[in-house]
């Protein structure tokens, strides 16, 4: 994202916006973690901490941003109101941030997971 202000220019790059977004992912209800965009063995594998940004992709084209999340979510939970939940939180979540409107925020399920309470 790039914005001319009269003393300059802000530029947010894609890492940063996905830095936001996750966060935003990791605290709704029924997230066990971020994935990776691609399945291994039909087998979603759950990112580190530190690493959630491979789980996401932001591109820009003009003042638009799109967002896809690529999350595994706990086994269990109604999948559709948790992917609504998190559409609602990264959206709100990266417009509070930057001051540009989210076009799309896309949820992608690569797996379920039975969350271990440690």
């Amino acid at each position: 994202m790039s914005e001319n202000v009269t003393t300059g220019t802000i530029k947010v790059s894609p890492r940063a916006i996905a830095s936001i977004a996750s966060q935003a992912v990791l605290s709704c209800y029924g997230v066990v973690g971020m994935s990776s965009t691609r399945l291994v063995d039909g087998i979603a594998e759950v990112l580190q901490q530190g690493s959630y940004h491979r789980g996401i992709v932001v591109r820009r084209s003009e003042n638009r941003i799109t967002i896809d999340l690529y999350v595994v979510i706990e086994y269990g939970t109604r999948i559709s109101e948790v992917a609504q939940m998190i559409m609602q939180s990264v959206k709100f979540a990266v417009e509070k941030s930057l001051g540009m409107p989210v076009a799309e925020v896309n949820v992608h399920v690569q797996g379920l997971r039975i969350s271990s309470d440690d």
